[in-house]
C-alpha cells in the first residue's frame, strides 16, 4: 500500500504564471505557493487544510494526529532497502530497528533480527515470536458499537497479496481475518504469491493451507504466478479467482479488527457502485504494536501520490462519527460488488508494479458513476514498512502509471501532473503504453470530465491556469545554484546544488517595482548567495520548460 512520499529538499519544481504583479513559484512538496514581496524573497503561508467546524474542541487535535500520520508514512515511502551489513553487529546502534526494541537481546540474536528486518522491511523475528490470533485494542468510535446491521448481507471474498513476506505475518493475516468475521460472510480466503522465492513461503505455507481446507474444503485458494507480475496484476489475479458477491482486496500484512465486515457489506448492499475503504491504523514496523490513526479521507497530490485527507466539513456537521466519510480517491486496499469491479474496468493492468493504481481507480469510480467511502466503524491495522518490495525505484514506476491517469483521465488538466513531475509535455521520453483500451473504457462508460470531479469530489484540490513556463530556475551569476524548497517549517526559498534537467528562459522582473529576484553574495549562507529583490543587474534566470514567451 502506497500513500504519500518521503519529503526531501532536493525535489521542487517552480512554475511561472502569467498575468500577475509578482512571479509566483510553486515549490513541491505541496504546491506551496511563494510570493515575492520585499527586499529579500518572503512567502505567503501555505493555505491550510480546509477550516473544521469551529467549534470542534478536538481539531486541533486531529489535524495534529493527521500531520503525524503523514509524518509516518513519509519515513517509509520510496526507501530503497539498505544493503545487508558485512558486519551487522556494527549496525545496531544505527539501525531503526532496536531505536524502541531489543535493547536487552543478546548479540546474536540481534544479527538474526537485523538480517530479517534489512529482508522484509520490518521485525520478523518478533512477529515470529508473537500469537497469530493476538488482540487488538478496539479503536473504532464508541457509537460503532450500537449500531445494527441487517441480518442478510452478501458473502465476501478476502484476498492476500504477497511477495516475500514472512510467514507469521500472513499467518496472522489469515487468523485475524477469520477470527474477525462472521462464518456465515467469509465465502473464502485467496492467497496470491507473486513469485516469491522465499522457500518457506511454499511448502510450510501450503501445509497450512492443506490443514485449514482438510476441516473446510476449499475454503483457502492459492495463486501463484510464475513470474513476477507486480501488486497491480496480482490484485486483479485474486479478483479473478473469487467467487463471493463482494471481494476485499488487501496486502498480507494487516490485522482486522472486531466488527469490519458488517458495515462494508451493508454499505455495498445498499448501493453496488460504492468503493468501500476501511479506516486504517499503523502496525509499527519495529515493536509491531497498534498505532491509532486518526479518521480521514483519502486524497493524493498532483504527482498522484496518495495522502490523508481530514474528512470533509459536511462530515463533521452530521455530527455523527460512525457516518461514512466522502473520500476522493483510495489509499490502496478496497473492497467492491465483484461484478461491479468488472464493469468499472478493474484495475489499469498496463501499470507497472504499483503505485497510482489506487488513484485511478478512486477518479474513474466518481467520474463514471460510483463513489468511494471510507468507514469509520470498519477498523484494520497495517504495517507500514521501513522499506518496500518490488523495486528499489518506485519513482520510476508511479511517474510512468501518474502519466497514463493523466492521459486517460485528466483532459486539461493532465498538464498538472506533467508540471509536477517536471516532464515536457510533449516528447517527454517516458514510454507510458498503450492506452487505447482505456480511453475506450472511458467513451464506453460516458465518464464525466475531470473538471466535474474536482469541482464536485475533490474541491481542495489546488488548480492552475494560465501557466507560460515550469520547472528548474537557475541563475546566470552561479550555474550550480539553483532555486529550490526551503526548511520544511517554513518553506522559504533558498539556493541549493541544481539537480534538474536543461533549463532555458531569462531575468525574473517584479512588474510593479521594476526589481529583479537575483542572487547575492553573503559568506553566512551555505553556499555563499542568498536570494535578494534588487536593482536589475542583468542576472538572468532559465527555467526547464517553456510553454509560451515569458514576456507576454
Amino acid at each position: 500500500m502506497v500513500c504519500t512520499r518521503k519529503t526531501k529538499t532536493l525535489v521542487s519544481t517552480c512554475v511561472i504564471l502569467s498575468g500577475m504583479t509578482n512571479i509566483v513559484c510553486l515549490l513541491y512538496v505541496g504546491w506551496v505557493t511563494n510570493y515575492i514581496a520585499s527586499v529579500y524573497v518572503k512567502v505567503q503561508e501555505p493555505i491550510s487544510e480546509k477550516k473544521l467546524e469551529e467549534d470542534k474542541g478536538d481539531t486541533l487535535r486531529i489535524i495534529e494526529r493527521l500531520d503525524h500520520l503523514e509524518n509516518v508514512i513519509k519515513q517509509h515511502i520510496q526507501e530503497a532497502p539498505p544493503k545487508l551489513e558485512e558486519n551487522p553487529a556494527e549496525a545496531f546502534t544505527d539501525s531503526s530497528l532496536f531505536a524502541h526494541w531489543g535493547q536487552e537481546l543478546s548479540p546474536e540474536h540481534r544479527r538474526l533480527a537485523l538480517k530479517q528486518f534489512q529482508y522484509y522491511g520490518y521485525n520478523a523475528y518478533l512477529s515470529d515470536r508473537l500469537p497469530l490470533d493476538r488482540a487488538l485494542p478496539d479503536l473504532r468510535p464508541s457509537a460503532c458499537r450500537n449500531l445494527t446491521f441487517p441480518e442478510s448481507l452478501p458473502e465476501v471474498s478476502i484476498v492476500f497479496i504477497f511477495v516475500n513476506e514472512a510467514l507469521s505475518v500472513i499467518l496472522r493475516s489469515i487468523h485475524s481475518a477469520i477470527n474477525r468475521t462472521p462464518a456465515h460472510l467469509l465465502k473464502e480466503i485467496i492467497l496470491v504469491d507473486d513469485n516469491s522465492n522465499n522457500e518457506e513461503l511454499k511448502e510450510k505455507l501450503q501445509h497450512y493451507v492443506d490443514e485449514v481446507n482438510a476441516h473446510k474444503p476449499g475454503f483457502i485458494k492459492v495463486v501463484r504466478h510464475s513470474r513476477q507480475e507486480g501488486l497491480i496484476r496480482s490484485r486483479v489475479s485474486g479478483w479473478r479467482a473469487a467467487s463471493a458477491p463482494v471481494v476485499a482486496l488487501f496486502d498480507a500484512h494487516v490485522e482486522f479488527n472486531v466488527g469490519w465486515a458488517e458495515p462494508v457489506l451493508t454499505r455495498i448492499k445498499e448501493n453496488r457502485k460504492r468503493v468501500i475503504s476501511p479506516s486504517f491504523d499503523n502496525i509499527k514496523y519495529d515493536n509491531f504494536e497498534i498505532e491509532e490513526y486518526p479518521l480521514s479521507a483519502q486524497g493524493f497530490d498532483w504527482e498522484l501520490w496518495c495522502r490523508y485527507l481530514n474528512p470533509p466539513k459536511s462530515w463533521w456537521k452530521l455530527e455523527n462519527t460512525t457516518a461514512p466519510i466522502r473520500s476522493p480517491a483510495l489509499i490502496g486496499c478496497f473492497i467492491v460488488d465483484r461484478e461491479y469491479f468488472q464493469e468499472i474496468g478493474l484495475l489499469d493492468e498496463g501499470m507497472e508494479v504499483y503505485g497510482g493504481e489506487n488513484v485511478e481507480l478512486g477518479i474513474r469510480v466518481w467520474q463514471c458513476g460510483g463513489s468511494v467511502e471510507v468507514l469509520p466503524c470498519s477498523r484494520i491495522a497495517h504495517i507500514e514498512r521501513a522499506h518496500k518490495p518490488y523495486t528499489e525505484d518506485l519513482t520510476a514506476h508511479v511517474r510512468r502509471n501518474a502519466l497514463r491517469v493523466a492521459e486517460v483521465w485528466m483532459d486539461e488538466f493532465k498538464s498538472h501532473v506533467y508540471m509536477a513531475w517536471n516532464i515536457p509535455q510533449e516528447d517527454s521520453g517516458i514510454d507510458i503504453g498503450d492506452i487505447s483500451e482505456r480511453k475506450a473504457l472511458r467513451k464506453k462508460l460516458q465518464c464525466k470530465t475531470f473538471r466535474w470531479y474536482l469541482v464536485s469530489v475533490y474541491p481542495e484540490m489546488r488548480m492552475y491556469s494560465d501557466t507560460v513556463a515550469y520547472g528548474v530556475l537557475q541563475n546566470s551569476l552561479k550555474s550550480d545554484l539553483c532555486l529550490d524548497q526551503g526548511p520544511d517549517t517554513e518553506n522559504i526559498p533558498i539556493m541549493y546544488i541544481c539537480h534538474g534537467m536543461t533549463p532555458q528562459g531569462g531575468p525574473i522582473q517584479n512588474r510593479k517595482s521594476k526589481r529583479c529576484l537575483e542572487l547575492q553574495e553573503n559568506n553566512e549562507n551555505e553556499f555563499g548567495f542568498q536570494l535578494v529583490l534588487q536593482k536589475c543587474t542583468g542576472q538572468r534566470w532559465s527555467i526547464t520548460n517553456v510553454l509560451r514567451s515569458l514576456s507576454s
